[in-house]
Order: structure tokens, then C-alpha cells, then sequence
């Protein structure tokens, strides 16, 4: 288990899931997304997340895409599959019943929609770490959510549950990003999951990012990272201002039209999202274009 929080600490890369003209997954440029994200630096790699449109999978399509990741990997960065519910039975039995071979983790998201108190919460996640036989990270997006889990509830998890490794933490907030830093228990991993913010939650003392514009940009966001882990101050911000125009343009249009757009440029996958997601305009292309041609990314 510590092996594996060592392996997490760093750059994780949020993958798109691929899809070919006909909306079909296109399992070969899920090779060609591995490849490219490794060659960049990533330290591992998390599927099925949000910026995957996982929530637009058959469950025929998650499990060969799942199989894909995993043979495109070749078991040379830890994998990490997102799985989550707001039904806590439903996902228990589904974990239990899903060949999650070649995968270190799950990343788990708060159970959106229903709205439940803590200490629901906190029974929700209990129970699905029970149930699971590899590693869970809290995933706390309440933007999407409307449900945000206090740093209190986390840690409370965490020192309950050993199985319970780390969270995402993608409040935005840094007063709570902050609490969770300082308060967290011992081999707890505190992960960033907002790209703008990340470099100073990492200078601050989180463990690293679960990054979109990794996606595109892996060398650059891993270096700003890995100097941010290293409290490098200077370079941290160096790298962190070149890119901070990108991430803007990234997210003007939403996760993941703006990343699967920038991807297009570089040839790695088409520009297709299925509904009710949709590209990026025109405009908004044309300007994400400029920026990779002329930053030679």
C-alpha cells in the first residue's frame, strides 16, 4: 500500500475515452492517448473519470474500454478506474462484480443528486471501501455534485478506513484544501483536482494533481508539478504562467469539449462528444488551435 501512495504522488492524468465518427469508442487511439501521456511524464493515469464521459458508456463499452486502457498501459504506470453511484448497494455489488484486473485504485465520487447528510457520507464510503479489494480515493467535485464532502468527513474516513487511501479534492477552495493538508492522517493522499489552482495547493503541501490539461500538455504539466513538489518556488511559477492562458481556454466551454478539442489539433483523437456534450465553437477552437501551434505544444 505505501508503494502505491509513492507511485500517486505527482501527476495523474484525467483520460478522455476516445470516439470514432460514428460516436463508437475508438479503441485505437486509446493506445496512441497511453502512449502519448506516458512518453510525457504523467505518473498515472485515471479512466472512466468525468473528463471520460462515463456517464454516456454502455456497460458492454466500460468494460472493453477498461481492457483497452489496461492492455495499452502494459502495466508500466498505476491505473486508477472511476466508479461511483448514488445508490451505495448498487455500487457495492457492482464493484464486487467487475473484473477490475490491471487496476491499483478506485476513485470514487460523492453520491450526486440525492444530497446526503455526513454522516451518510461518511456510511456511503465505509461501505464501499469494505467492499472493495483494491484502494479507494474519495473523489469531492460538489460543483457537479452539489454535494461537497467536509475535509472533517474525509479524514474521519480515512483514519476509519485503512482501505481508504487518499481524495481528489476539487472544491476549488482553499481554506478547505488547506484543512485537509494540515489535518490529514499519515499516508493519506491530499490530490488536486483543479488544474488552475493546482501548483500552489502542491507548494502548500498537497501530493500532487489529477490533472484534464495533462491530457494535452504532460510534459509541461508534470515539470510544474514535480517543481512545485520539490518547493521550487521560481520554476513553479514560471512553468505555471505559461500555461495558466491554456487552462482558461480549456474549461471556457466545459470538461471534456475543451480538452478533447486541443487533442483533436494533435491528432490523437477526433473532436467527438456524445450528447448532451457537444464541441467547442468555432471561436473558441480557433483560439486553442493558436495556442498549441504557438507554444509548440
Amino acid at each position: 500500500m505505501i508503494d502505491l501512495i509513492n507511485e500517486l504522488k505527482g501527476t495523474g492524468v484525467a483520460i478522455v475515452t476516445p470516439f470514432k465518427s460514428d460516436f463508437s469508442v475508438d479503441y485505437n487511439s486509446i493506445n496512441k492517448l497511453v502512449e502519448y501521456v506516458i512518453n510525457g511524464g504523467v505518473n498515472y493515469i485515471v479512466v472512466h473519470g468525468t473528463t471520460g464521459e462515463s456517464s454516456t458508456l454502455s456497460e458492454d463499452e466500460k468494460i472493453k474500454s477498461r481492457k483497452a486502457f489496461v492492455a495499452a498501459n502494459k502495466a508500466r504506470v498505476p491505473l486508477i478506474i472511476g466508479i461511483g453511484s448514488n445508490h451505495t448497494k448498487s455500487l457495492v455489488d457492482y464493484i464486487k462484480n467487475s473484473d477490475l484486473k490491471g487496476f491499483s485504485a478506485i476513485l470514487s465520487v460523492t453520491p450526486y443528486y440525492s444530497k446526503p447528510t455526513q454522516e451518510g457520507l461518511f456510511q456511503h464510503f465505509s461501505m464501499v471501501a469494505k467492499s472493495s479489494t483494491i484502494p479507494l480515493i474519495l473523489y469531492n467535485v460538489p460543483s457537479r455534485t452539489s454535494c461537497n464532502l467536509k475535509p472533517e468527513t474525509a479524514i474521519k474516513l480515512a483514519n476509519d478506513n485503512e482501505n481508504i487511501i487518499g481524495i481528489k479534492e476539487a472544491i476549488g477552495d482553499i481554506e478547505q484544501m488547506n484543512f485537509l493538508i494540515n489535518n490529514k492522517p499519515n499516508n493519506f493522499l491530499v490530490i488536486s483536482g483543479d488544474d488552475e489552482t493546482a501548483s500552489n495547493s502542491v507548494l502548500n503541501g498537497a501530493d500532487g494533481v489529477i490533472s484534464v490539461a495533462a491530457g494535452c500538455i504532460p510534459e509541461s504539466f508534470s515539470s510544474v508539478i514535480n517543481f512545485a513538489l520539490k518547493r521550487d518556488k521560481v520554476n513553479t511559477q514560471k512553468i505555471s504562467d505559461s500555461i495558466k492562458p491554456f487552462l482558461k481556454l480549456l474549461f471556457l466551454e466545459g470538461n471534456p469539449s475543451g480538452i478533447k478539442a486541443a487533442l483533436s489539433l494533435k491528432n490523437l483523437c477526433e473532436n467527438k462528444l456524445r450528447l448532451p456534450l457537444i464541441p467547442v465553437t468555432n471561436k473558441l477552437m480557433k483560439e486553442i488551435a493558436k495556442f498549441i501551434y504557438e507554444k509548440s505544444y
